[in-house]
Formats: C-alpha cells, sequence, structure tokens
C-alpha cells in the first residue's frame, strides 16, 4: 500500500511561498447542522449534528462585516446553512454593506417545515445562489445525496426559477456539479467545465424547463467524509497520489484561499473551508492562531503571511484546478 512519504508535500511542490493577498471574500461555515447527510460531505453535516454559530460569535461577525470595506462577498455555507443560527442576520447585515451574499444551498431546504421562506427571502435580497446538483441525472443524485433528493431540487429549482432566478440578471442561479466517488484506481478528474455546463443547460431546459447561470465543477477532496469513503476502499494514499500527478502550476494564481478567510461557527480562522474541516488553523506572522475576536482587536484583516498547505491542496491544482468558483484556468 502507498504511504505518506510517496507524496511531495504541497508546499515543495510550489514554485514560490502561497502568500495571502488582501482579503475581499469572507467565507461563514455557520455549524454543521443539515437536513441532509450526503456521502461525499467534507464538513460530515448531517440532521443529528448539533453544532452551530453562537449569538456573541454571530455579533463579531456583523461587526466584521460593518467594519471592513474590503470584504466584497460574504459566502454562508454549512451545513445546509439555512439552518444555522444567525443565517438571516448575515443576510441582512451583508447586504447593508452592498456586499455580494452567497449561499451554499442545498435545495431540498425549501421543502422542510419552516424553511419554506426561503426561495422568496433569497428573491428579495439579490442573494446569490450556488446550488448542489452533483449530476443531471436522477440515479446518480440520489445514490450520492438520499433519496428522493433529485426530485426536490428539480422542484425547487423551477420555483427559483418562477422568482426570475436565472432569468434575472440580479438573481444569480449557479449549480455544483460533483464527480461521483472512486470505488476504483482507474480515478479522473472534473469534466471540462464549459462543455459539461453546455450539456447541463440542455437537458434541463428540454426535461424540465430550467434556465440557470454558471455550472461550477468541484474536485472531490479526500476530507471529511470523502477521506473517510477513500479509506474504507484503502485508495486514500493512491486518490492522492492521482491529484498530484495532475498539477497545474498555472491554477495556483487563482487559488480561493489566495484572498479568502474562512470562518468556523466558533469564530476560529482558517485559510479555507477544507483547512477548518482538518483543523489546520490560519496563523499571523508570530505563529498566533487566528479568531474574529483578535481580528476586531486588530482592526486589520490582512494579518496572515503565508497560507497553510497540506497534502488535499492538490485537489485544488489539479487538472484545471477547483474552487468554491468551479475550475481555476
Amino acid at each position: 500500500m502507498m504511504t505518506k512519504t510517496e507524496i511531495t508535500p504541497f508546499a515543495r511542490k510550489l514554485t514560490s511561498p502561497l502568500n495571502k493577498q488582501e482579503i475581499k471574500v469572507l467565507q461563514i461555515n455557520l455549524g454543521k447542522r443539515c437536513n441532509l447527510a450526503c456521502s461525499h460531505c467534507h464538513v460530515e453535516a448531517s440532521p443529528k449534528r448539533t453544532e452551530e454559530l453562537s449569538p456573541e460569535i454571530c455579533q463579531n461577525l456583523i461587526e466584521l462585516i460593518y467594519k471592513f470595506p474590503q470584504i466584497k462577498i460574504v459566502d454562508l455555507t454549512g451545513g445546509a446553512p439555512e439552518m444555522n443560527y444567525g443565517f438571516q442576520s448575515l443576510v441582512k447585515a451583508s447586504k447593508s454593506k452592498n456586499k455580494q451574499v452567497i449561499v451554499r444551498s442545498n435545495l431540498t431546504i425549501y421543502f422542510v417545515k419552516g424553511f419554506e421562506f426561503l426561495p422568496t427571502f433569497f428573491a428579495e435580497n439579490h442573494v446569490r445562489i450556488v446550488a448542489s446538483l452533483p449530476c443531471y441525472l436522477a440515479d446518480n443524485v440520489n445514490k450520492m445525496r438520499g433519496q428522493g433528493v433529485f426530485e426536490h431540487s428539480i422542484q425547487a429549482l423551477q420555483l427559483l426559477n418562477e422568482l426570475g432566478y436565472g432569468k434575472n440578471p440580479d438573481l444569480i442561479l449557479d449549480l455544483v456539479y460533483n464527480p461521483p466517488l472512486p470505488q476504483h484506481e482507474k480515478f479522473a478528474l472534473t469534466p471540462e467545465q464549459q462543455n459539461l455546463e453546455l450539456a447541463y443547460k440542455q437537458f434541463l431546459q428540454d426535461n424540465f424547463n430550467i434556465a440557470f447561470n454558471n455550472l461550477l465543477t468541484i474536485t472531490n477532496l479526500p476530507v471529511g467524509r470523502t477521506k473517510s469513503f477513500l479509506e474504507s476502499k484503502q485508495l486514500y494514499w493512491q486518490y492522492l497520489q492521482f491529484l498530484e500527478s495532475q498539477y497545474n502550476q498555472s491554477t495556483v494564481d487563482n487559488l480561493m484561499c489566495l484572498d479568502q478567510l474562512s470562518v468556523d461557527y466558533l469564530g476560529n480562522i482558517y485559510d479555507c473551508d477544507f483547512n477548518q474541516m482538518m483543523n489546520l488553523p490560519a496563523t499571523d506572522k508570530y505563529g498566533n492562531k487566528l479568531t474574529v475576536s483578535t481580528l476586531l482587536e486588530a482592526g486589520n484583516l490582512d494579518l496572515i503571511n503565508e497560507i497553510k498547505t497540506a497534502h488535499y491542496c492538490y485537489g485544488c491544482t489539479a487538472g484545471s484546478g477547483s474552487s468554491c468558483g468551479g475550475a481555476l484556468v
């Protein structure tokens, strides 16, 4: 079996240190509560999880949003971010400061009791929806995300279209493609994003009269449930070696971690959501861990010099690259 020593440390693969740029994106993981328990979830969210934002941390985050005009995008994720404490408050605070708000939605949440208002709330606040639809075929989606998820996702997309999403230029609706988890050593990267987007658009339009803006292709990083699954199949190190073999230096200048802060429900700061899930905190130049409180006290978002990296960073730099905004090149 392949061992850790056969993977080149990511930092050694780079031609220069991965330095933080000016922060423009605040990505907040509101908690692990979710109405689904998807097989590929790197957050390992589920209906059984209870961890979520506290009122105190939520208030600190709102203060951060108010205080720093350099934040252009507030990206809300989870779990199902909509189910966790503070979601609506963070949307309203961000919009009051003219930030672009992104919600990473599983679509099925709109049919859970108490959350039926969400599509209208999103439209009223011009929230950009980035919705998970890992395939346009029902069988593949239901295998990955649970029985009946595809059908609810289609109904949700039709509802969003009725509100103007995917049609009105102020109401952006993006879909996310995730490849199936590998079952054997014949690994593959995500298909070419532009061509796959055309296939999605034609199929969804022809079969369900659904329109959307962009398709984002995201590589499965060996983190969370994906890591556990690969380990159960004894494919973890082989998959990492495959990702390393596909390393593309031209993706590095566009990595999402460069101008982003990732915040967990406890207020701790990370370079990205994957580092957050693997408990690899961001630090200042003195090696001190950062929190929302320390950023507020310093009056400065730009305290990180060098980005923390790990083996799974090869997932973001393989082939055309991968990020929360899709392919990188």
